[in-house]
């Protein structure tokens, strides 16, 4: 009886679960989790998507390279029996018969079919969207996580999930630390659980981080952007010492140079608050920008950006030392910034 009772609820479960999972969005390591939050949902979660689950056929594949009629196949029952899982990524580059193909699929799948479809959300076959929900999708939104207090939330909602709690300083620091990158923030709050108690605040980050969170991309780009040449060349060596890559530093140099660019289009007599309005950056940001921005001139700034695409260049296969191009870029963008034009 108890046997028949586990089939029994089995099957319910199995019949209140939705067999389409739609992914909206493009943020990549968000959707990466939901597709595995979907495949577990389905009963078949594994370490990673697309995982051979116990008794299930799983199928993943970007919808441009579906040919026409290849989901009937990818559909089809197996010899074996059991479940088939089909992972459709991408579908906002589907063809307009796969779209066809997806949306019929969705109105009528299979028994033992779960279908997991991704789309960026964007224009380009934006009507499947419409098709997939009215089939009863259950839809996930993934979207760019762009802002200050978005990558903030996100953060919070890390630490929440591992049961632990941080404060805006460390939150903060954190950002300053490891950068924007939502998978390289996850990896710093995974760390940071693993390995530290209570409450994470900034002096712990300052604490655990110390050498790295000192010596980042970011950091060499501060200290050059404010033409500290000799701070700059010490961080850009502990970078590297550190296993920083070498693009991630030129990375934030051309970001800290469109950030001075975007700051000082704005007039000097709006607020902090206000400028912070018009280029959606946090406020704190404007003012470490207004500071950094003391000696530069337009023309400084455009040297200095063609400089660090050169040095892009460089460190990415055209140069013989990528340590060497860095420190000449480092040491180009101080003159560029101290040289009157």
């Amino acid at each position: 009886m108890a046997a028949r009772a586990s089939r029994e609820d089995q099957a319910a479960a199995k019949a209140a679960r939705p067999s389409i999972t739609l992914i909206v969005g493009e943020e990549e390591l968000l959707i990466e989790r939901a597709v595995k939050a979907a495949l577990a949902s389905a009963g078949h979660g594994g370490p990673a998507a697309g995982d051979q689950a116990a008794g299930a056929d799983i199928h993943d594949a970007r919808a441009g390279e579906l040919a026409v009629g290849e989901l009937s196949v990818l559909t089809s029952p197996s010899l074996f029996g059991g479940e088939t899982v089909v992972i459709v990524r991408a579908a906002q580059e589907a063809s307009t018969a796969v779209a066809a193909e997806l949306g019929a699929l969705a109105a009528d799948p299979p028994p033992e079919v779960t279908l997991v479809v991704t789309h960026s959300g964007g224009a380009k076959n934006k009507q499947l969207l419409g098709t997939l929900q009215a089939a009863g999708a259950r839809r996930v939104d993934c979207q760019m996580v762009r802002k200050f207090g978005e990558r903030m939330d996100f953060l919070r909602a890390e630490f929440a999930r591992a049961g632990r709690k941080a404060d805006d300083g460390g939150l903060r620091g954190l950002l300053d630390a490891v950068g924007t990158d939502l998978r390289d923030l996850a990896g710093a709050c995974d760390q940071l659980v693993s390995d530290t108690t209570g409450v994470v605040s900034a002096q712990v980050v300052a604490r655990y981080w110390r050498g790295r969170a000192e010596a980042t991309g970011f950091s060499v780009a501060d200290r050059a952007l404010e033409g500290n040449l000799a701070l700059a060349l010490t961080q850009l060596r502990w970078a590297l010492a550190v296993g920083t890559a070498p693009v991630l530093v030129t990375s934030a140099l051309a970001r800290g140079l469109r950030t001075l660019g975007q700051v000082g289009s704005v007039s000097r007599g709006k607020s902090g608050q206000a400028a912070a309005a018009e280029l959606g950056m946090p406020a704190w940001m404007i003012d470490k920008a207004r500071q950094q921005l003391r000696g530069w001139t337009p023309a400084g700034l455009a040297r200095a950006h063609a400089a660090v695409a050169l040095a892009d260049a460089q460190v990415k296969g055209e140069g013989a030392s990528a340590g060497y191009a860095l420190e000449h870029l480092v040491r180009v963008i101080v003159e560029c910034r101290s040289r009157a034009d």
